[in-house]
């Protein structure tokens, strides 16, 4: 049941960033979360609390008209309290000019079990592959 429920805290955290459904996104981090979007942004990886993440996410993804990002192969490893799942992805950014930016790679998702199930700790995203502008 833990590895079902992994992934499913995992593609969450997509479907809640594309719903724009930004209290239920931050009900799935720890208090500090690990991001690392070095790959795509550059600079270093930073530490958040779930309030900065929604924020960042509310205004970055907010000039697109849309956005869909599908997760997919899973691979989930537990140890105790604590999971990594990592996954392919694909993130489709639609413009409000109706041009799309897509790319596609893997992430990493560092996971530890709470009472209130499981949070994600830590997000690194390899970015493999992007047609469109950004």
């Amino acid at each position: 049941m833990d590895r079902l429920d992994v992934i499913d805290t995992c593609t969450r955290m997509a479907w809640h960033a594309d719903q724009r459904e930004w209290d239920a996104l931050a009900g799935l981090f720890a208090d500090k979360v690990t991001l690392d979007y070095t790959s795509l942004n550059g600079g270093e990886p930073v530490a958040l609390a779930p309030a900065q993440i929604v924020e960042g996410w509310r205004t970055g993804l907010g000039v697109y008209a849309a956005t869909h990002h599908l997760l997919g192969n899973h691979l989930v490893t537990l140890d105790g309290d604590g999971a990594v799942c990592t996954a392919t992805f694909q993130a489709t950014h639609r413009k409000t000019d109706d041009s799309l930016w897509t790319l596609g790679g893997t992430y990493r998702f560092d996971l530890a079990r709470t009472g209130g199930g499981w949070r994600i700790t830590g997000v690194v995203m390899t970015v493999v592959w992007s047609d469109g502008e950004r």
